[in-house]
Formats: structure tokens, C-alpha cells, sequence
């Protein structure tokens, strides 16, 4: 210790002392004071502080925390995004506000006009519960499109057409609601079918023989039909059974190719029905099947995606087309029992190509033994269904990117 700290030192002491015991006999006699009174004071209410924003608080928690466990924390505080997507991305960015229906629409083409998938229509259908009928869409209503605070979108009729509110006298007939598809692009498979399921076949009376011991039938000939149980002057299909249609997967035969013959006409009803054959396309042989001729239908169903996961294939072609283009009629192995109902929307994946690989380990040899390899999916179009059964259902190309063929799959879009 230097001179002058052994100076100072103790004058600081000195100095000290005097005031520390002045404090301590004040504390002292304070404390005595305290407690001599009757009653202690009322408590005083402190106010109560509010407590720190969540950002304040979250930082200062960060502050302890790992950069690992911040961010886990920020992701459970996140709030949780919502799971439906806003209709309005669903819309074309061309899509007109208005649009009015005209003669020769289809559902199909009018959802094509506001969405960029029109089987998404049921959901920016707004339905109106004034009408008898909300779903049914006329030629001349006018069709208005919406957006709403949340980012929805919705398509309704904002005017009405003459032919849904009242009957009007002209010589031509009303115009009737606009069909889903258009019914000419079908109408010649609804009337005369090209392939026909395993239970119409085997089910379906057929000619037994023609009259005179003819071998072969045509137009104006007469055929002894068995099974039938008709009235006079009903028409029917004669059809000609032709190979079978089988499943891809398990082999069964789910139906038969068909090829039209001629119409048979009843004449006189019995247990053995005679018919007259009238616009003969070719021989009726013994063995042709008939089947009811079917008039027009109404296509009135809205599209839609499958309700259950639809994994199946195309297999057959009407007509027996060996590739399939925009508007023709294809058969699928899957049915009612598999979820599909009408206006189902697919898509369709073309087949791989089935290559050899000729290649080897190395790059300069080639292999001893090739391998076959097939490619893989591509996607081909979009078709809807339009007819069902239990096990097969008939379906319209809608929409083509490349030729398809039998055995391409079909699937949820």
C-alpha cells in the first residue's frame, strides 16, 4: 500500500462512522414508531400492469430459445391455413361477367368458358331456389359471374329466358334445357350400339330362323324371333354378336363387340314372334340378337369428379375404332359397383410404348438377352361417362392431347 492510500484511508473511516450510526438510530427509531400504532394503514391497491405485447413477450422468449426452437414455436403459433381453396382461382382469366346461352350449348362448353376445368362447375354453380328446377340451364338465361369478400367465385342466372317462365305459341318447338353433352356426338351409339354388355347378349331374344328356309335374312324378309315378348308394330335392333370384350385385369368378359344388321319390325306376336326386317345394313344370320331401340335420352346430369378413386382402363372402342379421338364413345371396365355414376369426368393416360433395351451394363456392348420395358403414362384427353352398369360404363372423349387406344387408363382427374 503506497503512502498516500495509508493517509486517506483512515480520514475516509472517520468520516464514515458518524454518519452510519446517524442512519442506524433513525431506521431504529422509525421501526419503534411502526409499531407502536393500534392499527396497521389500509393496503394500498397498486395497479395492475397490463401485460407485455405478444411481440415483446415472443422476443424475449426467442431469447432464450435455439434458432431450432424458435422456429418450431413460430410454427405452432402460426394459424392454420385454410383447407379450401378460393373458387376464384378456379376462373379462367378471360372469363366474361356475363354471358347468355344460346341454341346448341352444352353445360360442358359453358363451364369451358369460366373455368380452366370445367368438370370444377358444381363448385361455382350458385343455385337458385326460385326456380322449379335450379340445375336446368336454358337457351337466352343469362349467366352472371360473381366474387364475393373471401375470394369465392360463383356463376348464376341473373335473367331468365322466355322458354323457363312461360309457354310461347310458334310453329317451332320450345327450346328445352341445354344438354351436357352434345347428344349428336352419341345419339348414333344410343341407337344403334357398337358393343354390348355380357347381360344384354345373353339375355336379348334372338332369331331362331327365317321364314321359306331362308339361311340369311335382309330387308323385307321374314324372321321367327324366340323369347320375344313384344306388341305389334314395336321395332327392335337386330344385332350381330361379334368377339368378346374382356377385363384387362382379370380376363372376365364383361361384353361383346356388336355390329348392326336391321330393324326388325313385329308382326305377329307370340311365343315364336314373327318380324318383317326392314333398313338392312347387312345378312341377318340365326343367332342375331335384338334389342330395344332406345329413343332420345335426356343428358341433363352435371359434371363432376368421381366420389370414390376410379383406377381402370379402356376396353373397347365404339365401332371398333383402333384409336380414339375428341367425341368418340369408348367402354371402360369399371361400373356402378365401383362409384362411377353419370357425368363422371376421367382423365385418360396413354399407354407406355413397350420397348426392347437392347443395352448392357456397358456402354460399348450390347445385351446377350434384351428386356422389354414399357414406358410409362402419358396423359391423353378427358373423358365423361354418360352411361353406367354394374360392371362397365360407356364415356365420351371430351378432350384429346394424344390418340388413345384400348388399354389406356382412366382415373380421377
Amino acid at each position: 500500500m503506497s503512502l498516500n492510500q495509508q493517509l486517506r484511508e483512515p480520514r475516509v473511516l472517520a468520516i464514515l462512522k458518524p454518519r452510519v450510526i446517524a442512519l442506524t438510530a433513525f431506521i431504529a427509531a422509525s421501526v419503534v414508531a411502526a409499531g407502536c400504532q393500534t392499527a396497521p394503514p389500509p393496503p394500498v391497491s397498486q395497479p395492475i400492469s397490463a401485460p407485455p405485447p405478444a411481440a415483446e413477450a415472443s422476443e424475449a422468449v426467442a431469447d432464450d430459445m435455439t434458432a431450432t426452437e424458435a422456429a418450431v414455436a413460430a410454427l405452432n403459433e402460426a394459424p392454420v391455413a385454410d383447407a379450401t381453396v378460393p373458387t376464384a382461382q378456379l376462373i379462367r382469366p378471360d372469363a366474361p361477367m356475363n354471358y347468355t346461352v344460346k341454341r346448341g350449348d352444352t353445360l360442358w362448353d359453358i363451364a369451358a368458358v369460366f373455368l380452366k376445368d370445367p368438370w370444377f362447375w358444381p363448385e361455382i354453380w350458385q343455385i337458385n331456389p326460385q326456380v322449379e328446377n335450379p340445375h336446368l340451364i336454358y337457351p337466352g338465361d343469362v349467366l352472371s359471374l360473381a366474387y364475393g369478400a373471401n375470394g369465392d367465385a360463383s356463376v348464376r342466372i341473373s335473367q331468365y329466358s322466355g322458354a323457363r317462365l312461360q309457354p310461347r305459341l310458334r310453329s317451332e318447338a320450345l327450346d328445352g334445357p341445354i344438354d351436357t353433352i352434345p347428344f349428336s356426338a352419341i345419339s348414333a351409339f344410343l341407337s344403334r350400339p357398337s358393343v354390348l354388355t355380357k347381360d344384354q347378349a345373353l339375355a336379348a331374344p334372338y332369331i331362331l330362323a327365317f321364314r321359306d328356309q331362308h339361311m340369311i335374312g335382309g330387308t323385307g324378309h321374314e324372321a321367327y324371333v324366340k323369347n320375344l315378348n313384344a306388341t305389334a308394330d314395336q321395332r327392335y335392333l337386330v344385332m350381330h354378336v361379334g368377339d368378346p370384350i374382356r377385363d384387362i385385369d382379370s380376363n372376365d368378359i364383361l361384353g361383346y363387340q356388336a355390329y348392326y344388321v336391321a330393324t326388325a319390325v313385329v308382326k305377329v306376336p307370340a311365343e315364336i314372334t314373327k318380324t318383317t326386317l326392314a333398313d338392312g345394313a347387312r345378312e341377318a344370320l340365326a343367332g342375331d340378337r335384338l334389342i330395344i331401340e332406345e329413343g332420345e335420352r335426356s343428358l341433363n346430369f352435371t359434371p363432376h369428379a368421381p366420389t370414390t378413386p376410379i383406377d381402370g382402363q379402356i376396353i373397347a372402342v365404339a365401332d371398333n375404332a383402333e384409336q380414339v379421338g375428341p367425341y368418340q364413345v369408348v367402354v371402360l371396365n369399371r361400373g356402378a359397383e365401383a362409384g362411377l355414376t353419370q357425368g363422371a369426368v376421367l382423365a385418360v393416360d396413354q399407354q407406355g410404348e413397350l420397348i426392347t433395351d437392347k443395352n448392357s451394363r456397358y456402354p460399348w456392348k450390347r445385351a446377350a438377352f434384351p428386356k422389354e420395358v414399357r414406358l410409362p403414362y402419358e396423359r391423353a384427353g378427358t373423358l365423361i361417362v354418360f352411361k353406367v352398369y354394374p360392371h362397365i360404363s360407356y364415356g365420351l372423349v371430351i378432350g384429346a392431347r394424344a390418340p388413345m387406344r384400348v388399354a389406356d387408363r382412366v382415373y380421377n382427374p
